[in-house]
């Protein structure tokens, strides 16, 4: 291990980005992961990870925190629990740019976010057109590596109860088997395997602009 490398992981209590935390402190590729949460954590971490309750509102206050090597953004919410568009767009789209460009002001070498299979600025669905804003708005930073995960429908266990992921969950266990040649792109995909390509991704010399599709995903995470 560089022990010299420090990691931010944004979203850390969900369920990519708690994976990916587990999956950071297993690959020992760094020696502190500082963790953005907007409320304390079950501390089930080594103490390689600390833990930074914040206001997302005010991420500009906490500049020093976007001083690391490596920054990861797993933030992502649902129009149902946002209760409002405007919501919707804070979460997935305002703070991630916000913490894209503390990362580059800070020196960050990678910027690494999870976004959506479909993510499309002129869709016509409003989840599809958010994330391909902030897919667009991200890539006019200055950024030195960034890499952009799009996961078709994650499969894993949420702390928050959605019907219709449960009930997809379920039907992509036979469709998955099916899901060949063309369709390959689209079968679910576990959360640990975004976490752990995620990882994977951070330790490579790559720089530029990096979109990697949920079966790209997949392989990664095959190769350990």
């Amino acid at each position: 291990m560089n022990n010299k490398k420090t990691a931010l992981v944004l979203g850390a209590s969900g369920l990519i980005g708690s994976e990916l935390a587990t999956t950071l402190i297993q690959r020992n590729h760094y020696e502190k992961i500082h963790l953005i949460v907007r409320k304390p954590i079950e501390n089930h971490y080594s103490s390689v990870c600390e833990q930074h309750v914040v206001d997302f509102d005010q991420l500009k206050a906490y500049p020093e925190l976007f001083q690391v090597t490596d920054v990861f953004c797993c933030l992502g919410t649902t129009i149902k629990k946002a209760k409002t568009k405007e919501a919707f767009r804070k979460v997935d789209y305002d703070y991630p740019v916000e913490a894209a460009k503390l990362a580059s002001q800070g020196g960050a070498e990678k910027f690494l976010i999870v976004s959506a299979m479909g993510a499309d600025s002129n869709s016509r669905f409003f989840y599809n057109q958010v994330k391909g804003d902030v897919e667009e708005t991200l890539k006019t930073l200055n950024l030195s590596a960034l890499n952009i995960f799009r996961p078709s429908l994650l499969l894993g266990e949420r702390k928050e109860f959605r019907l219709g992921e449960k009930i997809a969950a379920k039907a992509s266990g036979l469709l998955n088997t099916i899901m060949v040649g063309p369709l390959r792109p689209y079968k679910a995909i576990h959360a640990k395997k975004v976490a752990l390509a995620m990882a994977i991704s951070a330790e490579s010399d790559k720089k530029g602009v990096n979109i990697y599709p949920s079966h790209e995903i997949e392989q990664m995470a095959s190769q350990k």
